[in-house]
């Protein structure tokens, strides 16, 4: 158990920190996009990058290559930490699951209605419904460690579980509902690639090369099939090994250990910095309230808090589960509001649904403004309600 809570509270310190980096990376790229460096800027995200041998390649604009490339190992570290969860973890049991599961499901539904409801007249932005109904983990968790020691840890598990099972569902959507047409003969070669990755799993290999070469082939047949790249991630994810017989470390652990610098520090703000560049020429308060943006924001804004609250609140009082020790109801207001930081996950699914046309700037503008109002709120929600701790003075002698 302690080795759990060690674990899980190395995690989120490790979440927190990347969280503050990037608010500070998404500041540059604003500025980039807003100033004389703009044409550096857009140029290097646009610049062709091609990768093949003979008529066999792989064509795109570096944007794309981060977006396509350097997510799909994010995803690959988001497969390893849903599936320790779900084995071992906060969501390996039904009573720890059930509150965090409900929070997360109503916290997707309602901001997805909130921005159909708001673009109903706009057919041409429906495709964007999913993308106020994700949570950027690392954001929230770094708003959250502002606070410091007066957040209680069962809350900053209860917001972590939110969270992952949030990426959970940004998985299953990106599946279902932004897949292109299909090439068959692709995707059979990705799942041979996902079958011979499940036969090393089922036999004992603790080698990270088999899986690493496995997984770079299901990568480019996944891409080529139509199904988002990114999803080869997830899926050798699925194979790597939880448990070994001589009781050392897992390769899961010691591949999660491994990885996750390299992913809050390095591949997270690249992803930030290419994506996060808004160009606030021209743009006025009026922009906000066209559908598009005004619709993303809201749902992240508004539709978050009632989803994850009043989710919350029904689990609750049917007496399906209840709140975590040391948690109120004013803390868990607080991370419903965190949850409305969609940052990285909304901005990434605004670029499956829109590409990179100029409607990618309204995507922009309403993900930054909604997780910044949703950030600020439920920070001053979760100061008022968590006070600093008071200074025990210790006897005279």
């Amino acid at each position: 158990m302690e080795k759990a809570l060690s674990r899980i509270q190395d995690f989120m310190h490790r979440e927190a920190s990347a969280g503050l980096i990037l608010m500070g990376v998404a500041l540059l790229a604003m500025l980039a996009a807003n100033s004389a460096l703009a044409p550096f800027y857009d140029g290097f995200l646009g610049t062709n990058i091609r990768v093949g041998v003979g008529e066999f390649e792989i064509s795109k604009p570096a944007l794309l290559w981060i977006n396509d490339g350097l997510m799909a190992i994010f995803f690959f570290l988001v497969g390893l930490e849903i599936k320790r969860e779900v084995l071992t973890g906060e969501l390996s049991s039904l009573d720890k699951a059930i509150l965090p599961v409900l929070a997360a499901v109503g916290g997707m539904a309602i901001p997805g209605l909130i921005f159909v409801a708001l673009n109903w007249g706009s057919p041409e932005n429906l495709s964007g419904w999913a993308i106020p109904t994700a949570t950027d983990i690392a954001f929230a968790l770094g708003i959250l460690a502002l606070l410091g020691s007066r957040a209680p840890v069962a809350l900053k598990v209860f917001l972590l579980a939110i969270a992952i099972i949030d990426d959970l569902g940004a998985i299953v959507i990106i599946a279902v509902f932004y897949t292109s047409e299909l090439s068959s003969n692709a995707l059979t070669l990705s799942m041979l690639g996902f079958a011979l990755a499940v036969t090393l799993n089922r036999m004992g290999v603790q080698r990270v090369a088999p899986y690493l070469i496995i997984g770079v082939f299901m990568w480019v047949f996944v891409l080529k099939s139509g199904v988002h790249a990114t999803l080869a991630g997830v899926l050798i994810a699925l194979t790597i090994p939880l448990k070994r017989r001589d009781g050392d470390k897992a390769l899961l652990y010691r591949m999660e250990h491994a990885l996750h610098p390299w992913v809050a520090f390095l591949i997270l703000p690249v992803f930030a910095f290419a994506n996060a560049g808004v160009s606030l020429q021209g743009v006025s308060f009026g922009d906000l309230m066209q559908p598009l943006p005004l619709g993303i924001a809201m749902g992240l804004f508004l539709g978050k808090q009632i989803g994850v609250l009043g989710a919350t609140w029904l689990a609750v009082q049917s007496g399906l589960a209840r709140l975590p020790q040391g948690v109120n109801w004013r803390h868990v207001y607080g991370v419903a509001c965190l949850t409305g930081v969609g940052f990285t996950m909304s901005l990434f699914i605004g670029s499956l649904a829109f590409g990179a046309d100029e409607t990618m700037n309204a995507v922009r503008l309403g993900v930054i403004s909604g997780s910044v109002l949703s950030g600020l709120l439920g920070f001053a929600i979760l100061r008022a309600a968590s006070p600093k701790p008071a200074l025990v003075v210790s006897p005279a002698e």
